[in-house]
């Protein structure tokens, strides 16, 4: 069988987008909940108008401090919403936007301008003063652009406010629009080549979903800024004239009156923040009565929080959708849940292929047949996949099989064609079938625990490290009760949940975790 995905033949370009939106659609409301820090003025409450004429202003002001079409402008400052403005800015005047996570360390995010060789730099004082003290920044970018201010060796946009308006630049749809950078759970993380054309692929199955949903529901996002995840979903919202709520600031207990106010009907966030918002269900104010649909992509979600968020809805019918992907090639698999079979569901399987935009494939490891107890490699193929990492090429076409991508994870197909995704390759412990499965059974068992996460330990044996509610004590009679099915498992060990390291999209280093653990269990 020849298997074929129809390519994206218009270009999806962000810089556009907004504007598009406005067209069509001025009044619609864009909810912040904080300010910008490049236009604090511009205040929390917006509409698609003055979102679109804020991202035409900043190109303007980005072209007086000296950005064209086709050079780089590194985005690394505190998390806020004006990395998206910013980032559209940049893509509107045919500029590449690369999207630097706040959290990553100053070492890393020299190397990663190092690798772009002197691209603009658009930070903050706030970096400047700590992870970037030190670095010669002259020798490093080509120019160093900042929200305001007048430090020596920085152009401030706010003294370029009034800068003549530029007509936007449409660059080829092959050419690089967008990076974006892994998530840093191997070491240096690589930078992700997107496309127009690519961002068009990874936003088709996501504006199919949304095209389903009858009603105008407002749409409530709390995600990393520098994730692609948010452009495409922008990008939905903003072609469906959907109201939007932007969420910086995570804590239930701010995010509580928020929602009450808003009502969103549509909830997205990290995996982390769905167990976080747990909180949110008993809340006097119902927070999440109003959602229709919540949405996960980043991560596995344990089933037993599935099901707790969904009783906090009453609406009829609430769907939580989902998807599996990664940072190479948006989402490729799909599957959704409802109160009546989420603590029945095995959170292993994540559904099948999206019809039509994907295909996936598990290749043999060993010559074993791909199964539970032998997975494969899970290869993909979609439109939606970047075109490489910047500055390594080799690196990426190592991942490459013609049109196939190894996305790294293991797991098998079901005799019903559904995709189990079990481990990440390089987290795979001896003696464990499935990591991410241990980790959903026993959470499903014990309600005073907020996180679970297996990894190796000095001798390889399977350690876990569990978070509880509110830092109480494990219990350790129910905590053996939990895991009699798995007597393998080491002794656990407790941490407090902040001190898990994590990625920008609140993933677990698993890697970081385990080197960690080795380091404070390994005899002096």
């Amino acid at each position: 069988m020849v298997l074929h995905l129809p390519a994206s033949k218009k270009p999806l370009r962000l810089g556009l987008i907004p504007e598009e939106a406005a067209a069509r659609r001025p009044g619609v409301p864009v909810t912040l909940d904080h300010d910008m820090d490049v236009a604090p003025e511009a205040g929390r409450e917006l509409t698609f108008a003055t979102l679109a004429d804020l991202v035409d202003d900043m190109a303007a002001r980005l072209w007086a401090a000296g950005v064209r079409a086709g050079e780089h402008l590194a985005l690394y400052k505190r998390h806020n919403f004006d990395i998206y403005v910013l980032a559209c800015a940049a893509s509107r005047l045919g500029a590449v936007p690369v999207l630097l996570s706040p959290a990553l360390d100053g070492t890393t995010v020299r190397a990663l301008l190092d690798r772009l060789e002197r691209p603009h730099l658009l930070t903050d004082e706030t970096k400047l003063s700590a992870e970037l003290a030190g670095l010669p920044l002259s020798d490093i970018a080509v120019g160093v652009i900042v929200p305001h201010g007048d430090r020596p060796g920085t152009v401030g946009l706010d003294s370029l406010a009034g800068a003549p308006r530029r007509t936007p630049v449409r660059l080829d749809g092959d050419q690089p629009a967008l990076m974006t950078h892994t998530s840093g759970t191997t070491g240096v993380p690589k930078l992700v080549v997107h496309t127009a054309l690519s961002l068009r692929g990874r936003y088709r199955p996501q504006e199919r979903l949304v095209s389903l949903i009858r009603r105008r529901e407002t749409y409530a996002v709390h995600v990393s800024f520098v994730h692609s995840r948010l452009y495409m979903a922008l990008a939905v919202m903003l072609e469906h004239g959907m109201p939007i709520v932007v969420v910086d600031h995570g804590e239930p207990e701010r995010v509580a009156p928020l929602f009450a106010r808003t009502r969103p009907g549509i909830v997205e966030t990290h995996p982390n923040s769905f167990v976080e918002w747990e909180e949110l269900v008993d809340h006097p104010l119902r927070p999440l009565s109003n959602v229709k649909y919540f949405s996960g992509t980043f991560d596995a979600i344990h089933p037993p929080t599935i099901h707790k968020l969904l009783s906090a809805s009453l609406r009829r019918g609430p769907v939580f959708f989902q998807f599996y992907g990664q940072s190479e090639c948006g989402p490729l698999v799909a599957r959704w849940y409802t109160q009546r079979n989420a603590l029945r569901s095995n959170g292993r399987c994540l559904g099948y292929p999206l019809p039509g935009m994907t295909h996936l494939r598990v290749v043999p490891r060993g010559g074993q047949r791909p199964s539970k107890k032998t997975p494969g490699y899970i290869e993909v193929m979609s439109d939606g996949r970047a075109v490489t990492y910047y500055a390594e090429d080799e690196r990426y076409g190592k991942e490459c099989n013609g049109r196939w991508w190894r996305t790294g994870d293991v797991g098998y197909r079901d005799r019903w064609g559904r995709v189990h995704v079990l481990d990440r390759a390089v987290d795979v412990i001896e003696n464990v079938d499935s990591t991410l499965e241990v980790e959903d059974t026993v959470l499903g068992r014990l309600d005073e625990l907020v996180e679970l996460v297996l990894v190796a330990g000095p001798a390889n044996e399977p350690v876990p490290v569990v978070c509880t509610r509110n830092n109480v004590p494990l219990d350790p009679d129910r905590w053996r009760r939990a895991v009699t099915d798995f007597p393998q498992l080491a002794e656990p060990v407790v941490l407090p949940l902040s001190e898990l390291p994590r990625t920008a999209t609140m993933k677990v280093q698993r890697i970081e975790l385990s080197r960690r653990l080795r380091e404070r269990l390994e005899p002096a």
